[in-house]
């Protein structure tokens, strides 16, 4: 019986290959991993031993060979493949182990060169690995070290050298073989791709997964949080400060809030609630920013999460004294803050830097059957360059509201309809299957903060009495992107009313 090892990650490799030995494999490796092997007392075998070939290319060509090859692909339940292995004096091979270069750690580093990476794809790994995958039902393959343990201690019962690996088993190892070169193979497709999006006719998506939730939405559905294999930072990378477990649902609010702040080139806070933000400000004094995110709309921000884009100082955790919040995230956190904000024992305190990585801008949707791909919602938009189409034109302070509004429409789900005075959310309509609906939640929330605000809508306005129900509630200027057949009737009505009114010429539809 004879096993392969050829490993770049050596975690529990030396206590495995004593398992192997003690049940009579004879070990064969490669350069490093037999060296490594030999030097803890194993008696190994070099591939380059075995294949009468040296290693060449400085070990680029090594295990690809007919001796190695043909060894593992050959069935045992096909005379010819056996005779084929005698007259070639081939010996089988029964187990092979190994994983790949450390291609994803040598791209993460800060000034990798391309030469760098090309020199980390593995090439000879994943052909062995899927090789062995293929055969299965007659090699045992292993490409996760978690996996040794109980693999071990069936080396040490077997009898006869029979293992006892049953066929669901190896199934199972060769799934996750396969399963280990997609991941691979992803990320060295996403690093050779532009970082922005997807492109050509095939994509597969690489996630690693970082840990096991306690359930999905509801406590029927399980769950996990996964990581982008060439990311870096964003929520799934954050660093958990403070607080208990985080939850499916604690993730996506986490997110939408730290998408909210990280928009925004002014200091801002957001409070969010089932991922959509109810109140929002930006202001050069984030206790202030806090405050008016809060007054937005203080009932919802019951049990929400707060985000902010800049270091929480503790006059805004002091600020925040009194409400109940499950998460807050932000870049950083002053000591003092840190101090105020751990007295709260199930508040969950994350710390979150920008992400970065292939597939960073790509939104990708599961769908039955397949998946929706889109680039992400961002645009650079000028104001200056919206389009006046109302005999009154916004002031200074509408137009700053205006484009406030704007772009916080872009976070909420659609139908939206945000208003905004004073570069503070003030009342939000969201999710609605119809856009009057909407205006009317967003005053109904505002009260008498409507008076004097500005209208942001996600798409257009498809008939005046979206503009005359807002009127009547007290706002004085809309941005719309405009292009609806009714454009006209809905510019009168808001010139009747003495509105201003911009056509932006983009759409921010969020479903």
């Amino acid at each position: 019986m004879r096993a392969l090892l050829s490993v770049s990650n050596r975690d529990g490799l030396l206590d495995f290959a004593r398992a192997l030995h003690g049940a009579g494999f004879d070990l064969v490796s490669t350069g490093g991993t037999g060296g490594y092997l030999a030097e803890n007392g194993l008696p190994v075998t070099q591939v380059s031993d075995v294949t009468g070939f040296p290693e060449i290319m400085d070990g680029r060509v090594k295990t690809l060979h007919p001796k190695i090859h043909g060894g593992i692909l050959a069935r045992r339940d096909v005379p010819d493949h056996l005779e084929q292995l005698a007259l070639h004096e081939i010996a089988p091979i029964d187990f092979v182990v190994g994983n790949l270069y450390p291609f994803v750690e040598t791209v993460s580093r800060d000034g990798v060169t391309l030469e760098d990476a090309l020199e980390n794809i593995d090439i000879g790994g994943p052909t062995l690995i899927r090789a062995a995958a293929k055969t299965f039902p007659h090699v045992v393959v292993v490409v996760d070290p978690s996996d040794y343990g109980w693999i071990a201690e069936r080396l040490a019962t077997s009898a006869g050298g029979e293992v006892e690996v049953s066929q669901d088993e190896r199934r199972e190892l060769a799934r996750k073989a396969f399963q280990h070169v997609a991941w691979y193979d992803t990320a060295v497709a996403g690093y050779l791709g532009d970082g922005t999006r997807p492109a050509g006719d095939e994509i597969t998506l690489g996630y690693t997964r970082i840990a096991e939730l306690r359930y999905g939405e509801n406590p029927h559905q399980e769950a996990a949080v996964y990581a982008d294999a060439l990311s870096a930072g964003g929520i799934v990378r954050a660093e958990q400060l403070h607080g208990g477990e985080m939850s499916f649902t604690n993730f996506l609010d986490a997110d939408a809030a730290w998408g909210v702040v990280s928009d925004f080139a002014d200091q801002a806070a957001a409070v969010i609630k089932h991922t959509n933000p109810c109140g929002l400000a930006a202001h050069e004094d984030q206790p202030t920013a806090y405050r008016r995110a809060f007054e937005g709309d203080s009932v919802s921000a019951y049990g929400g999460i707060v985000g902010f884009n800049r270091t929480v100082t503790a006059a805004t955790a002091e600020a925040m004294r009194g409400v109940l919040y499950h998460i807050i995230v932000a870049p950083d956190y002053d000591q003092g803050a840190l101090e105020i904000l751990r007295k709260r024992k199930q508040l969950r305190i994350l710390q979150v830097a920008s992400a970065t990585g292939p597939l960073a801008e790509a939104d990708v949707r599961r769908i039955s059957g397949g998946a929706l791909v889109q680039g992400a919602d961002v645009l650079a938009e000028d104001p200056a360059e919206w389009k006046v189409v109302t005999e009154r034109r916004p002031t200074e302070s509408e137009m700053a509201d205006l484009a406030f509004a704007w772009k916080a429409s872009k976070h909420i789900k659609s139908n939206t309809i945000v208003l905004a005075k004073d570069n503070t959310l003030v009342g939000m309509g969201a999710g609605q299957p119809n856009r009057v609906t909407s205006v009317h939640l967003a005053l109904r929330i505002a009260g008498e903060k409507a008076q004097g605000s500005s209208l942001a809508s996600d798409a257009f306005m498809p008939f005046a009495d979206n503009v005359e129900m807002a009127a009547e509630g007290g706002v004085v200027a809309i941005a719309q992107p405009g292009g609806s057949i009714r454009d006209d009737e809905v510019v009168a009505a808001a010139d009747r009313l003495g509105m201003a009114m911009v056509f932006t010429g983009v759409r921010h539809f969020r479903h």
